[in-house]
């Protein structure tokens, strides 16, 4: 009894913190988008108890990890259900999402989890009921939850649903960095922020060209980023150089992204970048931003 999951990355296509509350975390507005990048998890339901295992160094295997203390609060959740068809668990995760980039990886593998348990139990719990779950375990689990583009607010677990994107590519850099969010947060000044002046009412994607909607593609954490890991901002500004285009940083970092509308070449920067750091730990990717 074993299924296979496809846990899909995220990239912030702007990130606005708007404030800060007094338990000491901070308010933002973010449009966050699924990418099709995505870990692969298998699902083993015929195992007893919890066991996580995955093909990446950096990523623990115990009840550290966001799999299993997702796959705990699930059973914890359904302990008074009787007979429930699955009562453990083993989950073993295929990791292509770059770790720590900001790319959600922890939180969508973590949200699969849920939603691969609850549909193995017969979908006891609602969508609503996964995210409730889901914001206990961290702020962006519940996104992966809801499905399509969204609009984020509080500290991203109050999401409206976007206007439909158009095909967009994207090109993907992992400058080797495994960035802390919590360290870009506490070395992050409200000073710091650009003056990114956002209508959360309308679609934040407009539908002009996208090089006269550059001014919404601004993240108020790469000051902070940058700050405590200068090679992010060095890459960041390699890569504008040599593809005179400009470059975002994803989330707290470190990823870093450049978007191509259809019909834009973004095979030659690929393989121009790929070529340029190919003796370099700097990885390449290509992907595209979904609506699903």
């Amino acid at each position: 009894m074993i299924e296979t999951w496809a846990a899909p990355a995220k990239i912030n296509l702007f990130l606005q913190v708007t404030g800060r509350r007094p338990d000491g975390y901070h308010e933002l507005c973010s449009a966050m988008v699924k990418l099709d990048l995505a870990d692969t998890m298998a699902f083993d339901f015929s195992a007893a108890g919890i066991q996580v295992s995955c093909d990446h160094p950096a990523v623990p295997e115990d009840e550290t990890n966001l799999v299993w203390k997702a796959a705990d609060l699930f059973f914890r959740r359904l302990a008074q259900k009787e007979n429930l068809p699955v009562s453990g668990v083993r989950i073993s995760i295929d990791k292509q999402i770059p770790v720590g980039g900001g790319l959600g990886g922890g939180s969508s593998n973590a949200a699969t989890t849920l939603m691969a348990l609850n549909k193995a139990c017969g979908d006891l719990l609602s969508q609503g009921e996964l995210m409730e779950m889901g914001l206990r375990l961290g702020a962006d689990v519940p996104f992966f939850i809801f499905g399509g583009p969204a609009l984020a607010r509080g500290v991203g677990e109050l999401l409206e649903p976007m206007a439909p994107l158009p095909r967009i590519q994207v090109l993907l850099v992992d400058p080797g960095i495994s960035a802390s969010t919590v360290r870009v947060f506490q070395n992050f000044k409200l000073t710091d922020r650009e003056n990114l002046t956002i209508n959360p009412g309308s679609n934040v994607l407009p539908s002009r060209q996208w090089s006269d909607a550059g001014w919404i593609l601004e993240n108020d954490l790469e000051v902070s980023a940058f700050t405590v890991y200068p090679g992010i901002q060095a890459a960041k500004e390699e890569m504008e150089t040599l593809l005179n285009k400009d470059v975002h940083m994803s989330g707290s970092g470190s990823t870093l992204f450049v978007l191509y509308p259809e019909g834009e070449d973004v095979e030659a920067d690929f393989q121009l970048l790929r070529q340029a750091w190919s003796n370099r730990p700097l990885k390449v990717f290509l992907s595209s931003l979904q609506n699903g």
